[in-house]
């Protein structure tokens, strides 16, 4: 064969490697034998189902917690409805957004591939509508093995509650989806691709979930029942303007002197509240950093606008590009420049953030058409300039 031929044969293979990595289904993790099929649940004695309403007519605050939080809607969200179809409808995203076997309409009986990215599917028997839309519903976390698990053993006349450790260590009801790996060949990250359990561990701190997004309170578990330590079902996050304001210290500094007839203003960013970096989870999340400079008619003449993120390739293979959010304790800083000596004049400079759920590219990407705001404001200020 010619050296010629040889060159060609291996050119053919390059390009249609390439394809192929362009034109994949885009995976970035592996699927764990614990994560590779939903939960199996049975029924525990004392009850009739496992759907948090039934829960709901003892547990009353707790219940009325949790409707309020993004787990109550991790099926029902409009933005992961129309992201799951975007990304070819795969069945593993279900076994975080409706975890309980009897939430999905097909059973899980084998696997087609080794990645196990293309499951033997068969229709479910038990499956139960009404429960699919509780999405990461009571049971969820609290029946284990047909039993009710918690923090304790309890002995109550509706049912007993055996102790779980995974109750006690802070974290070990959320590792199962809250910590995806993806130690693939194709796969270079720093960081897991939603990395916030190896952002905590690398400030050297003991990762701790439930301290930040469970307060404590002391209250009956039941209506009518005796106080007891607990903690509230709330699981606040990137969705809650006040809990993301919560965990920022922004300060905008005095404008010191600049080149010429300039001035300086900066900005200074610190996580303070959050052991994770800040943002975190899904690299869509980011903050928005803008300066903007308006004339006596409040037209504006000049801006300057800075993104935290962290953003990957993902294709052919997925890297890290640059990663520029906030780690804990850690202070950025953004500076902004500008002549007093323009024509018009600068009358107004305004420094805001903001908190985005959402990049709009990705959303016009994906065909999202929101109803709620996917970016909102954290910070703002007025500085009238003489």
């Amino acid at each position: 064969m010619s050296k010629k031929i040889i060159i060609l044969a291996l050119a053919l293979l390059f390009i249609l490697f390439m394809v192929s990595r362009f034109t994949r289904k885009l995976t970035f993790f592996e699927v764990s034998k614990a994560f590779e099929r939903p939960q199996a649940v049975t029924v525990p004695d004392g009850l009739e189902s496992v759907s948090a309403e039934e829960c709901g007519l003892c547990h009353t605050d707790i219940a009325s917690e949790w409707k309020t939080t993004i787990h109550a809607h991790a099926w029902k969200d409009p933005y992961f409805r129309v992201d799951l179809k975007f990304d070819g409808s795969m069945q593993v995203c279900l076994n975080c957004h409706t975890p309980l076997e009897n939430q999905q309409e097909n059973l899980v009986l084998g696997f087609y591939d080794h990645e196990k990215l293309d499951p033997i599917l068969a229709p479910n028997p038990n499956f139960d509508p009404a429960l699919k839309n509780e999405g990461v519903t009571c049971a969820v976390c609290h029946v284990k093995d047909g039993q009710i698990v918690g923090p304790k053993n309890v002995q109550t006349k509706a049912h007993p509650v055996r102790k779980d450790k995974r109750f006690t260590d802070g974290s070990g009801i959320c590792r199962r989806c809250h910590w995806i790996m993806g130690d693939r060949w194709d796969v270079f990250l720093k960081l897991p691709p939603c990395g916030n359990f190896a952002e905590i561990e690398e400030t050297g701190l003991k990762i701790d979930c439930v301290k930040c997004h469970m307060p404590k309170v002391t209250r009956p578990m039941v209506a009518g029942g005796e106080d007891r330590a607990g903690h509230r079902h709330l699981w606040r996050g990137g969705h809650d303007k006040d809990f993301v304001k919560a965990a920022l210290k922004i300060k905008l500094n005095e404008p010191s002197a600049g080149t010429g007839a300039g001035k300086r203003y900066r900005i200074a960013l610190t996580n303070t509240g959050t052991e994770h970096r800040l943002p975190t989870g899904t690299p869509d999340r980011h903050l928005e950093v803008a300066f903007r400079l308006f004339d006596n008619e409040n037209k504006l003449i000049d801006e300057k606008i800075q993104f935290l993120e962290r953003v990957i390739l993902w294709r052919p293979f997925i890297v890290d590009l640059w990663d520029t959010r906030i780690k804990f304790n850690e202070t950025r800083t953004y500076e902004f420049e500008f002549s007093m000596a323009r024509n018009p004049p600068p009358a107004l400079l305004t420094a805001e953030v903001k908190y985005g759920l959402l990049h709009e590219n990705r959303r016009l990407r994906i065909g999202y058409e929101n109803t709620e705001p996917v970016r909102y404001r954290i910070f703002y200020e007025e500085i009238r300039l003489k």
